[in-house]
């Protein structure tokens, strides 16, 4: 099976969102996702792009094309080198927030996909893996 398309986008500023949401739209659409698959996983780009900026001093998402026989899919990886989430368990419930947000980033972001993964170290940084596949 060839190697599935893949890009990588910085995340350094407010434009790199921007940037980011616009390269999930771009891969979801060439997925063949419906307009409502492609919001959900824009919309959880955006929020864990805006984490790894907020919380994580900025960081990368990478976009994989996922094509797995009939299935289609997309998996963004979210990686910072930020100070890490002390407590995941509590940064996953709705309404936690360290910003003074509305606390629906990670838990919101989990909700609009089908595979969710998180791994964070204390002065390490947080890498947040998502996956949608098409219905």
């Amino acid at each position: 099976m060839a190697a599935a398309p893949n890009e990588l986008v910085p995340i350094q500023s407010a434009n790199d969102i921007i940037a980011a949401r616009q390269a999930v739209r771009h891969w979801a659409g060439t997925q063949g996702f419906s307009l409502v698959e492609q919001t959900k996983m824009v919309t959880a780009a955006s929020e864990l792009a805006r984490n790894a900026l907020e919380h994580g001093g900025g960081g990368e998402m990478r976009v994989e094309v996922l094509n797995e026989g009939a299935r289609k899919g997309l998996r963004l990886t979210f990686k910072d080198e930020g100070p890490g989430i002390s407590n995941i368990e509590l940064a996953m419930k709705d309404g936690y927030s360290t910003a003074g947000g509305l606390g629906l980033g990670l838990s919101g972001a989990k909700r609009l996909v089908n595979e969710f993964e998180i791994a964070s170290e204390p002065d390490k940084g947080t890498k947040v893996i998502v996956t949608r596949w098409k219905l």
